[in-house]
């Protein structure tokens, strides 16, 4: 029989060969507009630093261009540093229920795999697109329905890189023009390699905004590996010393890594996110601008009670002290207090957006004080809804006596709540401009629709790499 690897490979090497149709390919090219705007505002932070250091100490054969760095950079570190620019601001989409990131793993490695083979937009958007499906189902494998909620992420696990891994190697074997059965041992070979553990979105650390990166160089690794010959077991993914069970034990599902596969897209339906923060606090932040707009105002408030769903109490309420007084502005992102204050005190058309996050805006005592007026519970309504949404529900309890609410069941971004053209713009926009300006964004973003008429990605990395050169040389 043919095993989930296998049949991977063989999907994957079809798709290699014929490509997808136009609609999926718009998406996909919208989704790499999206990874490339988030990594562009990532690009003065300082992971970006840090990686953009490791690979300059790394030195190699320069193939693929590193967003930030002179030069080029050989593939798999190309694949590292533009991987943690696009998860580093935690701006990246999200598919449901399975909860993880697959643009920010897959993209990075598709890009710097078709910069150095020479490769068109078709062949990257066919690549992308069976690299970002592939992720998404091995996510769904690990999606316990019983316990409403993914067995990775109830152990701890970042399922965006453990199975963004896999996915980048797929779609960087596609693009080294790798055949059904190297592609399968390519998936083996990088379910060796796949790694993440999220105990940083509760007490702070810097090292998740790399997990992306480093799923993206291991994904390119993993198909370098397999074209020189290296090979993976073929029942990798179901085995009983295999992925699947290693990681999740016997709560999976290995039939939906391949139920479909190829005529079925989750891919579509990932969802595109409206605020740079942990995607937990975004119908929190919903709830408070619509209190805003309903004319309540912090200073009439006693307490905020921001009721959740109870899984991800651990994530963005959890341990309280510090998620009411977070240490810098990444770790605010993953507050539930201060994203609710962050969006009750300010927010301008985007709701809340980068300046929200910085550590002076984190450390602002207005902030804080209300922040400290929020106290997060699980609620059950929002309960029954998760992982398919995050939904919240936002009590403000007024100095009056009175209260008032708001409850949020669908999250912005996705398919029952798309966000419009015009928003999709905006944020590119606002992502783009703190590197490059706007002008040079609209540039970019034009080059990367170019991408389905079979532009060259060497020349739509070259623009990027332009753009940033230009931005500098203005001051």
């Amino acid at each position: 029989m043919t095993t989930p690897a296998q049949r991977l490979g063989e999907v994957g090497g079809r798709l290699a060969a014929d490509g997808i149709d136009d609609a999926l390919a718009d998406d996909v090219a919208g989704r790499i507009v999206d990874v490339l705007g988030n990594s562009l505002a990532a690009v003065r932070e300082e992971p970006a630093r840090i990686a953009g250091a490791v690979v300059a100490e790394w030195g190699g054969q320069p193939a693929a261009t590193a967003i930030g760095l002179p030069g080029r950079v050989p593939a798999p570190s190309a694949a590292l540093v533009n991987g943690t620019l696009a998860h580093s601001l935690d701006f990246d989409d999200t598919h449901l229920p399975s909860v993880l990131h697959p643009s920010a793993s897959v993209v990075p490695a598709a890009l710097a795999t078709a910069e150095r083979t020479g490769a068109g937009g078709r062949a990257l958007l066919a690549a992308a697109a069976m690299g970002i499906e592939v992720t998404c189902r091995l996510g769904m494998a690990g999606y316990d329905e019983e316990l409403g909620n993914s067995v990775f992420f109830e152990h701890g696990q970042h399922a965006t890189a453990i199975c963004g891994a896999i996915g980048a190697a797929v779609a960087a074997g596609m693009l080294q023009g790798l055949d059904a059965e190297a592609l399968a041992s390519a998936v083996g070979i990088a379910a060796s390699m796949g790694a993440g553990v999220i105990e940083a979105n509760r007490t702070g650390g810097t090292i998740k905004r790399v997990h992306c990166g480093w799923a993206a160089h291991s994904g390119v690794a993993a198909a370098d590996l397999a074209r020189h010959g290296l090979t993976g077991p073929p029942t990798v993914i179901e085995g009983r010393f295999g992925f699947l069970r290693a990681f999740c034990g016997e709560r999976v599902h290995p039939e939906r890594v391949t139920d479909g596969l190829g005529e079925h897209w989750e891919t579509p339906g990932v969802f595109f996110k409206p605020y740079p923060c942990n995607h937990f606090t975004h119908a929190g932040i919903d709830a408070a601008l619509r209190l805003r707009e309903r004319g309540v105002a912090a200073e009439q408030v006693r307490e905020l009670v921001l009721g959740v769903p109870a899984p991800v109490l651990r994530t963005i309420a959890e341990p309280a002290a510090e998620k009411r007084h977070p240490r810098s502005g990444y770790h605010a992102a993953f507050s539930g207090p201060y994203t609710v204050a962050a969006a009750l005190l300010g927010g301008g058309g985007l709701g809340v957006f980068h300046e929200d996050f910085t550590d002076a805006a984190a450390a602002d005592p207005r902030r804080l004080e209300l922040a400290g007026r929020v106290r997060v519970v699980a609620d059950e309504q929002a309960t029954a809804g998760f992982p398919r949404q995050f939904p919240a529900v936002l009590t403000a309890e007024l100095a009056d006596g009175s209260t008032v609410t708001e409850r949020i069941t669908e999250n912005r971004g996705g398919p029952g709540r798309p966000l419009s053209a015009d928003e999709l713009a905006a944020k590119f926009t606002g992502n783009a401009s703190r590197a490059v300006g706007p002008d040079r964004a609209a540039d970019v973003v034009a080059a990367v629709w170019d991408l389905r008429a079979n532009r060259a990605v060497a020349e739509v990395m070259g623009g990027v790499h332009a753009a940033l050169a230009a931005s500098d040389l203005d001051g």
